[in-house]
């Protein structure tokens, strides 16, 4: 694919190493020929680089295997799934997670992306259901005005939502940016 079509969450092959995009930024300075700086996070050490690709570069997208797999739990060691066909349970850490952690709760059914036999990530749902433990009381006769409230769901992730949200309430979130979507 050309480097035009790189998109936030890929992961591409660079260098002989696997890289997950974080930030895409498409530049095009003066008359000079046109850029796509990237922010990538190496998939086998971690560490994160800035990179630009010309605009006609070539990229080579990684293929992987999807496996649906349930969430289980998290101790000590990690997080738990199980395969739902097989019934194999696996653990991955959360640095192989990252953010990815903020949005799994008991029994949720998830893809797990493989790569040569080896698991490097977790395909989400476009949204979560979870529980709000803890925000600021609601304001009486508060409008669905723009004033948004922090709140503390029951995985430890932080969302702004509406002042009419109240600790104990189930909202949706939006797992691709951290985002509250509506109560349900």
């Amino acid at each position: 694919m050309r480097a035009t079509q790189l998109r936030p969450g890929m992961i591409i092959r660079h260098e002989g190493d696997l890289y997950s995009v974080h930030a895409v930024e498409h530049r095009t300075p003066g008359n000079k020929r046109a850029a796509m700086a990237t922010k990538m996070r190496n998939l086998r050490s971690g560490s994160i680089i800035d990179y630009r690709f010309r605009a006609e570069d070539d990229i080579e997208r990684a293929v992987f295997d999807e496996v649906e797999h349930e969430y289980l739990y998290a101790d000590q060691e990690g997080y738990h799934f199980m395969n739902t066909e097989s019934y194999e349970q696996l653990q991955l850490s959360a640095e192989l997670l990252g953010e990815s952690v903020y949005y799994l709760i008991p029994n949720t059914t998830v893809k797990l992306e493989f790569y040569e036999g080896k698991a490097i990530g977790v395909l989400l749902p476009d949204t979560v259901d979870l529980k709000v433990v803890d925000t600021e009381p609601t304001v009486q006769k508060a409008t669905a005005s723009a004033v948004m409230k922090p709140a503390k769901l029951e995985t430890g992730l932080t969302i702004q939502v509406p002042p009419f949200v109240n600790a104990g309430d189930k909202v949706k979130v939006d797992t691709s940016e951290a985002r509250y979507v509506q109560r349900v």
